[in-house]
């Protein structure tokens, strides 16, 4: 069985490298082969960061507003969000722009949050949507 993994592997590798399976593959081929292209400095995508829209580059984080995303919306969403709980509960969600409406009146009906006035509940969904929704 250990044979037939070997076999197995080497023939993947092989592939990976487009080498043909017969014959022996130099040493410098499989070392070129396996950093083509790639940069052990670069920075990681992390499918999981804040999105951002295409084109546009990263926010710089606020440490003093819980380092949010410093962006239109983050200072109204810090003091408004942190009166009640934690900031890592809004940064690590990933729900869709729908979940976000729904839980702002959830909040105020069932948790007791204050009635905004229209335009800084725009502003703070809007903030939630662009840096913490599952559609971006």
């Amino acid at each position: 069985m250990e044979q037939i993994k070997a076999i197995l592997a080497a023939v993947i590798l092989a592939a990976a490298i487009g080498a043909a399976p017969q014959g022996s593959i130099a040493a410098d081929e499989i070392e070129l082969a396996a950093n083509d292209g790639y940069d052990p400095m670069a920075r990681p995508v992390n499918p999981l960061s804040p999105g951002v829209p295409s084109g546009e580059p990263e926010a710089e984080l606020n440490p003093e507003l819980g380092n949010l995303p410093d962006t239109s919306g983050a200072e109204e969403t810090f003091y408004l969000c942190s009166a009640c709980h934690s900031l890592a509960i809004i940064k690590q969600q990933r729900i869709s722009d729908a979940r976000w409406d729904y839980l702002w009146n959830w909040m105020i009906e069932k948790q007791g949050m204050p009635e905004q006035d229209p335009a800084t509940k725009e502003k703070i969904l809007s903030y939630l949507k662009r840096h913490f929704s599952s559609e971006r």
